[in-house]
């Protein structure tokens, strides 16, 4: 869950009829300038289905081209409008995948800044290649913003939300590992404060509380989500998003509750979760800490959540994806066994948990129906990744 964190991470459907098979041809408008735009983490959900052999990168995994799908209006409206935010990034970055090529991306993207809404679905019909990596076998689960109590102020029982500190740098361990870490004092690269250790108080009387939460066991599914709002004693409330995370692994707690046959398969949704660790307090709050990583938060102001991209994520259209398996920025198209799930998203986002390919965690927003949604989330499919037309091609002609 990183940013952890965790993407990341789009929405429903056409311009074209119901049942059209064609949709109308896009018009190529003139260029203009596209809008500047302006990143939170995945759920523990249910273990994927055991994926088929894959590559460190898509390109080395391998890919086919598959013929596009027909969209719906809505669907294809609010990916345009995702894309179009995540194009000014998506053109200068350097894709991790090998999908594409530096300037694969500049057409399409000039043409979607002024393309109206109504040609989305054309747009995405005719200017890409519908790439199907791997076996395109796809597992999503799916994020959310959520709401919790706190102040800005300590309070009997509450916990504190920790800006990063700046002891956390990038350095060179004694193995030669580069990662995460703080320089002891000796000048010697160690690993970070574990969860436990920053609770026990690691970072205490340093400053570096942003706000406090009421309830720990919030905060941690807060730092899962990586990003999202705390509502003070007055009703106001401020929005926190990822700043970092300690360099530790990530540990899906869900999992462990299903492998130690406490809650059954298919049965450690976010709320059976929840449940469990209130009941159970001690055992609860020891299994948390057995999710050795930890997430720093820093406050937002205008649109949000950011997704990695720098950008606001947009419910219902972000997807949270591997960058070595999807160009971030790029439309993914997911077929699933969850009608809420199926449809073109773009992918604006990371996540801890979300690695490999083919691997997604679908963006929801906040609100009841957004925590129902996604804490149950956990669909299984087929992806594709759309690319500018011929761009995978020339990049698989790479050496």
């Amino acid at each position: 869950m990183t940013g952890v964190i965790r993407a990341f991470a789009l929405a429903t459907f056409l311009i074209l009829a119901a049942c059209a098979t064609i949709p109308p041809p896009a018009p190529t408008p003139p260029p203009a300038p596209v809008p500047v735009p302006v990143r939170p983490v995945p759920t523990p959900g249910p273990t994927p289905p055991t994926p088929s052999p894959i590559g460190p990168t898509a390109r080395a995994t391998g890919f086919k081209v598959e013929a596009p799908r027909t969209l719906k209006a809505e669907e294809a409206r609010r990916a345009l409008a995702a894309f179009q935010a995540s194009c000014p990034a998506l053109m200068r970055r350097q894709d991790q995948s090998q999908l594409t090529s530096p300037g694969s991306w500049n057409a399409v993207c000039t043409e979607a800044a002024s393309l109206a809404p109504d040609y989305a679905p054309g747009f995405f019909f005719y200017r890409f290649d519908w790439l199907k990596v791997g076996d395109g076998r796809a597992f999503a689960t799916g994020y959310y913003e959520p709401e919790i109590e706190g102040s800005r102020t300590p309070e009997p029982g509450y916990v504190p939300l920790y800006q990063l500190p700046p002891d956390l740098v990038r350095c060179t361990k004694a193995d030669g590992t580069t990662g995460r870490g703080r320089v002891d004092q000796t000048g010697t690269c160690v690993l970070y404060f574990t969860r436990a250790e920053i609770e026990d108080g690691a970072l205490a009387g340093r400053g570096l509380e942003l706000a406090w939460a009421k309830d720990p066991v919030d905060l941690f599914f807060l730092e899962i989500q990586g990003s999202g709002r705390i509502r003070l004693p007055d009703g106001t409330v401020i929005r926190v998003g990822y700043a970092g995370q300690n360099g530790r692994d990530y540990v899906a707690v869900g999992r462990l509750l299903r492998d130690r046959g406490i809650l059954p398969p298919g049965g450690a949704s976010m709320q059976s979760i929840k449940d469990w660790i209130r009941a159970n307090p001690e055992a609860g709050k020891a299994l948390m800490r057995e999710n050795l990583s930890y997430v720093f938060f820093k406050e937002l102001t205008g649109p949000g959540p950011l997704g990695a991209l720098n950008v606001a994520v947009t419910p219902h259209a972000t997807v949270a994806a591997d960058p070595n398996y999807v160009p971030l920025g790029a439309p993914v198209f997911l077929k699933m066994d969850r009608a809420e799930a199926t449809g073109l998203w773009v992918a604006q986002d990371t996540g801890g948990a979300i690695k490999g390919s083919n691997r997604f965690d679908t963006f929801w927003g906040a609100g009841p129906e957004a925590v129902a949604i996604a804490g149950g989330m956990s669909a299984s499919g087929e992806a594709l990744i759309l690319v500018p037309k011929g761009a995978a091609g020339s990049a698989s002609a790479q050496p």
